[in-house]
């Protein structure tokens, strides 16, 4: 009996599992990057303990530190972690592909986002995402902030967050973090961690280089040839491998990539804008919908895929290789000090991003503020799972929309 069974294919279960978690996230993560790093917490920390609040906090430190989409990176290393290259791609695809495939549509003429009931819909998820920030920084807060001094370095960073212009503020904050940490957070060194990357150092060594030698190379590749695709991927690169912090922060780059030299339009940029915040997943999926409708490069499907690429690759070139190094680092006793406090400086970046834009977006008023107030209540006290809050949150938007 036993020469009739059949092996069980063992390589391909950890990347489906990594590839349907994501995927479901990718379709319910409404709410903008930072709402995206709290339903990350809710899935992989507190629901299947994939990774330990430490680790967690540590990845996330170091995807700030980077340039790049910072929630898109810690989704591509939690899936690097659990089910190595393949889980990584895995990851990526399952919670970029929704938002990417509705703003690619939508650059078709997709009219969906016009319908009130929807609209509606919409405004209760940005409402889930309070609730949903708010439990992540709860939940990092009690872990990695839980003396006096790594308290105080919240508090000091989300100040310097909410103060500071732009990104610039949050990586003067987690840059100061880790200096404090260094300084006043030192101990014995701790375990590392079950946090591992297998990712060869000559791999690593590759990646640093290519990104450095697309960044100097593209530009002078696409003046040379004059080809339509290769400035596409050249302007799109470029943003993506030069903005800290992601999300909104890479605005002003595409606009300065596409509307300036005349390749899209400011009304069909402006559009395209207001239907990324309408759609779940990662806001750098509006570079698919500006590919698609750009005047150079191939346009349509391909544009878009063209400019997908070229935005999130820096990013993930940068983050697989700097983690190989950072592996080896993370186990000495000044970097875990210095680890330390930038987590804690995380959690007041974090804090502060829920202030603003997260709160000051979505509670306009008494209802919409009792509405996050039952999700985050739902999240916390009822350990209901996120994707039911969000149901919640939808129809609870409907139910805001009527009162108001």
């Amino acid at each position: 009996m036993t020469g009739t069974r059949t092996a069980p294919a063992r390589w391909h279960s950890p990347t489906l599992e990594v590839f349907l978690v994501f995927l479901r996230l990718g379709v319910t993560s409404f709410g903008g990057p930072v709402a995206h790093l709290g339903y990350f917490h809710a899935e992989f920390v507190e629901r299947r303990r994939w990774l330990s609040e430490a680790d967690y906090g540590d990845l996330l430190a170091l995807c700030q530190f980077l340039p790049g989409p910072a929630s898109s990176q810690v989704g591509f290393g939690i899936g690097l972690h659990r089910a190595g290259t393949r889980g990584a791609l895995a990851a990526f695809l399952g919670f970029t592909a929704p938002s990417a495939i509705l703003l690619t549509a939508f650059a078709y003429g997709a009219t969906l986002f016009d319908n009130p009931v929807l609209v509606a819909v919409l405004t209760g998820l940005q409402i889930v995402a309070v609730a949903i920030v708010a439990q992540a920084v709860w939940g990092m807060a009690r872990t990695l902030t839980p003396d006096r001094t790594r308290a105080s370095i919240a508090v000091i960073a989300t100040i310097i967050a909410l103060t500071a212009p732009g990104s610039l503020g949050q990586i003067i904050a987690i840059l100061l973090g880790a200096a404090v940490g260094l300084w006043l957070c030192r101990g014995p060194a701790a375990a590392s961690g079950d946090l591992h990357f297998r990712v060869p150092r000559a791999v690593a060594v590759v990646c640093l280089a290519l990104w450095a030698l697309l960044l100097v190379g593209l530009p002078i590749l696409a003046e040379a040839t004059h080809n339509g695709g290769i400035r596409l991927f050249d302007a799109f690169y470029r943003a993506g491998a030069l903005v800290f912090g992601g999300g909104h922060v890479v605005l002003p780059l595409l606009q300065a990539g596409v509307v300036d030299p005349g390749w899209v339009t400011a009304e069909q940029f402006l559009a395209g804008y207001g239907a990324a915040q309408a759609v779940p997943g990662p806001l750098f999926t509006f570079a698919g919908y500006l590919g698609a409708l750009s005047q150079v490069g191939p346009g349509g499907v391909a544009g878009s895929l063209i400019a997908l690429v070229a935005i999130f690759l820096p990013g993930f070139l940068l983050l697989v290789g700097v983690l190989p190094f950072w592996n080896a680092l993370r186990a000495r006793v000044g970097m875990q000090a210095a680890m330390r406090g930038a987590s804690a400086a995380v959690v007041g970046v974090l804090a502060a991003a829920l202030y603003t834009p997260v709160f000051t977006t979505a509670i306009t008023g008494p209802a919409e503020f009792c509405l996050a107030l039952l999700c985050f209540v739902l999240l916390t006290a009822w350990r209901m799972p996120p994707w039911a809050v969000v149901l919640v949150g939808a129809v609870g938007g409907i139910v805001v929309a009527g009162v108001g």
